[in-house]
């Protein structure tokens, strides 16, 4: 039985490996580890751990790993403190196969401490596009990684020509479109609005009415920007009138302006049609990313899952830059004006047919599979 480690480390982590998870845990050939750390352990950034063991998973380790204050060089610490604690946990684990998630920072240091300790690391949704510090760390990861589970055919190609064997990558779909394919199967229904009023700050929004969901983090490129960043789409919401429900920013060097902004933001206007929530559960996000009338921000979430949900969406700014995308999604700059301007021309235009760019929900099955049955090797080398 071959034992996969999972290291969880961000909301956005655990959302985009949660079906990869279920499927190593039903699979008779496998057994899941899991390592929850970094933001996800933190209250402040909404104790995503405790999100994780409601939905019956058991960590075999929990690792601190953040160092406070979000700065371009608190980011680079973190990333070594995960280097040093990272391998203790490995050796006690001894797993046969490490999953690094993505392109957060924490990835990194999961990636280099399996690759040094010749643990076959797998690596899923690399060879994508976007802007910020994302796409440096994505394709480090990919040159660590043995086996490779890119969401698309394009993601793969760029894989292949980054010299990577072709035989060890795998198209197999984004596994957060997974959780969205079983909602949009079944009914959605759920007392969101009760989990708003108990969890989030601010204003009341009402599910059933239209509502904006925004999500904007920092670009770590832009250091500093953020709360001028982040200010012109609060201000674009108060022009706007509607209810917004708005997403605290992850972790990511200057989260701290991007929260000083909203935190003055709220206390100047208090606006009683937008609500500030630290953290979802992944399924009632999804629930109210199907219902919102636009979604709004950097967040990768409007054009991954957006896609699949055809939920029209715009994109501000640089973060999620080159990404593929389908087409539901709206680019504009840093500007109060042309965020209100394409946000009413996407509630205008309303709903866009579903695209299965990023995958068509059956992504954690397909990569349980494949960790069972794959060939395990630590020797790379370039094919081109």
């Amino acid at each position: 039985m071959r034992k996969i480690c999972v290291v969880v480390g961000s909301r956005a982590n655990y959302s985009s490996i949660k079906s990869v998870m279920r499927s190593i845990e039903a699979h008779p050939d496998l057994r899941l580890q899991l390592i929850v750390g970094a933001s996800a352990v933190l209250d402040r950034f909404g104790s995503v751990v405790d999100v994780i063991e409601r939905d019956g998973f058991v960590p075999d380790a929990r690792v601190n790993i953040i160092i406070e204050g979000e700065t371009p060089a608190t980011m680079a610490k973190s990333t070594g403190l995960g280097l040093l604690e990272l391998p203790t946990l490995f050796e006690l684990l001894r797993p046969d196969v490490v999953i690094s998630v993505g392109d957060r920072f924490e990835t990194m240091a999961t990636a280099i401490a399996a690759a040094y300790m010749n643990i076959v690391v797998a690596h899923t949704m690399g060879g994508e596009i976007t802007g910020t510090i994302d796409e440096s760390i994505r394709h480090a990861v990919t040159k660590l990684a043995h086996i490779h589970f890119p969401a698309n055919e394009a993601a793969a190609r760029r894989i292949v020509r980054m010299g990577e064997d072709p035989a060890a990558v795998h198209v197999v779909g984004c596994p957060r479109i997974d959780l969205v394919a079983e909602i949009v199967a079944g009914d959605g229904a759920d007392a969101d609005g009760d989990w708003l009023d108990r969890e989030g700050v601010g204003g009341h929004v009402d599910p059933d009415a239209p509502y904006l969901i925004v999500s904007q983090h920092p670009v770590t490129t832009e250091y500093g920007d953020g709360e001028r960043q982040i200010n012109e789409t609060l201000m674009a919401l108060l022009d706007l009138g509607l209810q917004a429900i708005v997403l605290w920013p992850n972790v990511d060097a200057g989260s701290d302006d991007v929260a000083r902004g909203m935190r003055k933001f709220r206390e100047h206007h208090r606006p009683a049609h937008i609500r500030f929530v630290k953290n979802f559960p992944v399924e009632t996000f999804v629930r109210l990313m199907r219902r919102a009338v636009c979604l709004v921000g950097n967040s990768s979430a409007p054009i991954r899952e957006g896609a699949f949900l055809g939920t029209p969406a715009v994109n501000i700014g640089t973060r999620q830059q080159g990404r593929d995308r389908a087409s539901n999604v709206m680019d504009v700059g840093y500007d109060r004006a042309a965020i209100v301007d394409a946000v009413r021309r996407q509630i205008d235009h309303g709903r866009y047919p579903a695209d299965h760019l990023y995958g068509d929900g059956g992504a954690g099955g397909r990569i349980a599979d494949l960790l069972a049955s794959a060939p395990l090797h630590v020797q790379k080398r370039i094919l081109y």
